[in-house]
C-alpha cells in the first residue's frame, strides 16, 4: 500500500491503514495544519503527550462561540436548524452545561449498573452465536457485531425492537458526515428523520412513562431547569448513536486484529481470563474512534512548539496517540498482556467517554464468546479487500466475511 501523504478520512485506501500517515506526522509535523473537503482549515494533533494535553486543557473548548470574539460570533453563519437541534449534547458543550448534562445521564452508565447488564449481554451473544452456527459463512458485522450493542442501548433507552435497524442508517450518515454540499444534504435528511422519530417517542413517553432512559430524559426536560427541548433531542440522539457505534467497531476491529495475529488469538483461547487486558490492547491497537470531535482554541495556545491561533479547529487523533512509540513499545505489534492503562481510545478529561464501561463489557463478552464458540473462525477474503467506513471520527468495517 502506498503511504498517504495527505489527511484523507473519506478515502477508502486511507481508512484501511491510516497509521503510516500518522507515524509520518508524529515524526515530521506532530501539530499539523490541513484542510477539509469544504476548505475549512483544521489542526491535527498526533503525538500521545500532545493529545493528552489538548484533551485536558480547558483552553480548548467544544462550543465555537466560546472561542470567538463577540464580533466573530455575530458573523457566524446560521446553522441549519435541523443540525442545530442536535448540537446541544455532551460532546458539544463546555462547563457548566456539560457538567449538568453529564450528571443527568451518568447514573445510567456507572460500572455497577453496567455490570448488572452482564447476563443480558451474554444471553444476546449466545442467541446470536447459536443462530450463526448452522451457517458456513457470515458477515460478522451484520450477524453479530451490530445486533449486540444496538439491542442493549435500545433496551436501555426504550426504543421498540422493530425500529432498531433504522438507527443504523441514520447513524452511518451522521457519524460519517462529509462536509461537502451533498454530504451535508444527506446528513440533514438523516437528522430530520431521526428527530421526527424521537419526537413521536417523546410524546408516547409523556403520555405513558416507562422504566427506561427516554422516560427519564423526558421527565428531566419537563423539569425545565435541567434539560431544554433541544438538549432532550441532542442527548437522546447521542446516546443512541454513540451507545452502539463504539462497540460495533470494537467487536469488528478487535476480531479482525485477532484473526490477523493467530498467536495472540490462540493465547486468548487458551486463557479466557485474558479477555479484559485483551480488550484494552485491541482498543489501543485498532480502536473504534480514530479522531475526536472538534475542539476550538479559546486563545492562542502553544502545543508541541506550534502556536494554534484563537478560534482554530483542532482534532486530536486518538488512533495516532495509541500508536506512539514514545508511549508504547513496538506500538504496531499486538500483545494482549501489554500494559495499556494509559491508552486514549475513550479520550481523557471531562469528555471521557461516558459509555466506556458498557463498551468494555460488551466487547469482552462478544469477542470472548465468539472465539470460544468457533475455534476455526477465519476470514474468507483477503484483508486488503475489506472496506472501511469513511469519516473523521470512527474507524470501522463495512463487512467482515468469516467462515465459522
Amino acid at each position: 500500500m502506498v503511504q498517504a501523504t495527505e489527511y484523507a478520512p473519506f478515502d477508502p485506501q486511507f481508512k484501511a491503514d491510516p497509521f503510516p500517515f500518522y507515524a509520518h506526522l508524529r515524526a515530521e509535523s506532530p501539530v499539523h495544519q490541513t484542510s477539509l473537503s469544504d476548505g475549512r482549515a483544521i489542526w491535527l494533533v498526533t503525538r500521545y503527550e500532545d493529545v493528552v494535553s489538548v484533551l485536558r486543557d480547558p483552553r480548548f473548548v467544544k462550543d465555537i462561540r466560546h472561542a470567538l470574539t463577540p464580533e466573530q460570533q455575530a458573523a457566524l453563519p446560521v446553522l441549519n436548524p435541523v443540525l442545530d437541534l442536535l448540537s446541544h449534547d455532551l460532546l458539544n458543550q463546555d462547563p457548566p452545561n456539560h457538567t449538568r448534562l453529564r450528571a443527568l445521564v451518568s447514573k445510567a452508565f456507572t460500572p455497577r449498573l453496567v455490570e448488572g447488564l452482564r447476563p443480558r449481554i451474554q444471553q444476546l451473544a449466545d442467541e446470536l452465536l447459536a443462530a450463526m452456527a448452522p451457517r458456513r459463512e457470515v458477515d460478522l458485522m451484520e450477524a453479530y457485531a451490530f445486533p449486540i450493542p444496538i439491542i442493549v442501548i435500545a433496551e436501555l433507552l426504550g426504543v421498540p425492537p422493530e425500529d432498531r435497524d433504522r438507527f443504523r442508517d441514520w447513524s452511518n450518515e451522521i457519524v460519517g458526515i462529509n462536509p461537502t454540499p451533498a454530504g451535508l444534504e444527506r446528513v440533514t435528511v438523516a437528522v430530520g428523520e431521526l428527530t421526527e422519530y424521537l419526537g413521536r417517542l417523546f410524546a408516547e413517553r409523556r403520555r405513558a412513562p416507562q422504566d427506561d432512559l427516554i422516560s427519564g430524559l423526558v421527565q428531566a426536560e419537563e423539569a425545565g431547569d435541567r434539560l431544554s427541548e433541544r438538549e432532550l433531542y441532542s442527548m437522546a440522539s447521542i446516546i443512541l448513536i454513540a451507545g452502539h457505534e463504539t462497540t460495533v467497531n470494537l467487536i469488528g476491529n478487535g476480531t479482525l486484529v485477532l484473526l490477523q495475529h493467530p498467536d495472540q488469538l490462540a493465547r486468548l483461547r487458551s486463557d479466557p481470563a485474558l479477555i479484559r487486558p485483551a480488550i484494552e490492547e485491541l482498543l489501543r491497537h485498532s480502536g473504534p474512534v480514530e479522531g475526536s470531535t472538534d475542539r476550538y482554541a479559546a486563545e492562542d495556545v502553544e502545543i508541541g512548539g506550534v502556536t494554534i491561533p484563537r478560534g482554530a479547529a483542532v482534532y486530536v487523533m486518538l488512533g495516532s496517540a495509541n500508536r506512539d512509540a514514545e508511549r508504547f513499545d513496538d506500538p504496531n505489534a499486538v500483545d494482549l498482556t501489554r500494559d495499556t492503562r494509559q491508552h486514549v481510545a475513550f479520550g481523557q478529561g471531562i469528555h471521557y467517554c461516558l459509555g466506556a464501561p458498557l463498551a468494555r463489557l460488551e466487547g469482552q463478552i462478544a469477542i470472548g464468546s465468539l472465539i470460544q464458540r468457533f475455534p476455526n473462525l477465519r476470514l474468507t477474503v483477503p484483508v486488503e479487500t475489506l472496506t472501511w467506513r469513511p469519516g473523521m471520527l470512527v474507524r470501522g468495517l463495512d463487512r467482515l466475511p468469516v467462515a465459522l
